[in-house]
């Protein structure tokens, strides 16, 4: 958090829930990337809602009463939109055994593996990353569902940085995507292109935490 909230924050990338809670006064867009992987649409990403391969859960209503897991309670991808998904079927403020805060999305697919969880969400974009650099430890895994879409991480700079560097930050980003000397290093990011999102379009992200409220089911529990 206090690189991301830096003064002198050049370029990072955070996730779109924090962009307008924890960061909102911190930082500014610079742009939202697209990612070539599933469950990705140009700047949309999702998250994948994971169980084990031999899980009988043919269905987000069949998780009820199992051990959820999230990468961090400010996430968009491994909390809000899972919230979301899950405040539809809830039925009122408690879903889950338990929650457990594991830390990142690679220690929530490993919590289900080894069996210290049985459901997680998973962003869509790191999925694809960490099947390719594990593709054997897919076989103990398999997708229920996916969330709804969600604008993807967007890449930031301190609220003090100048327009004129933000618009170099932006050609510059463009300039290395349509490079083909960096498809190399692009490819196994799968990183694709860039869109100049603003932060009215990731309002939709608040707009599901209040749906999730307003269903009574403020909290993913």
């Amino acid at each position: 958090m206090k690189t991301w909230t830096a003064p002198s924050l050049l370029l990072g990338q955070t996730c779109g829930y924090p962009l307008l809670t924890r960061l909102k006064d911190a930082v500014q867009i610079v742009a939202t990337p697209h990612y070539a992987a599933e469950g990705c649409d140009g700047a949309y990403h999702r998250a994948a809602i994971i169980v084990r391969a031999n899980d009988p859960a043919a269905s987000v209503s069949d998780l009820r009463g199992k051990r959820a897991g999230i990468n961090d309670p400010g996430s968009n991808t491994g909390m809000n939109l899972f919230r979301a998904v899950v405040a539809r079927v809830a039925d009122g403020p408690e879903f889950f055994r338990s929650v457990t805060v594991t830390g990142s999305h690679a220690r929530s697919l490993a919590a289900i593996i080894s069996g210290r969880i049985d459901v997680a969400a998973i962003d869509a974009v790191t999925l694809a990353l960490l099947r390719d650099r594990y593709p054997s430890r897919w076989n103990a895994l398999r997708i229920v569902d996916w969330t709804s879409p969600s604008p993807a991480l967007p890449f930031i700079t301190s609220a003090r940085s100048p327009g004129s560097l933000v618009d170099s930050l932006r050609a510059t980003l463009s300039a290395i995507v349509a490079d083909p000397d960096y498809k190399n290093i692009l490819s196994p990011l799968r990183l694709s292109g860039f869109s100049v999102f603003g932060r009215d379009d990731y309002q939709p992200l608040l707009a599901m935490e209040r749906e999730a409220i307003a269903r009574g089911y403020p909290v993913l529990n």
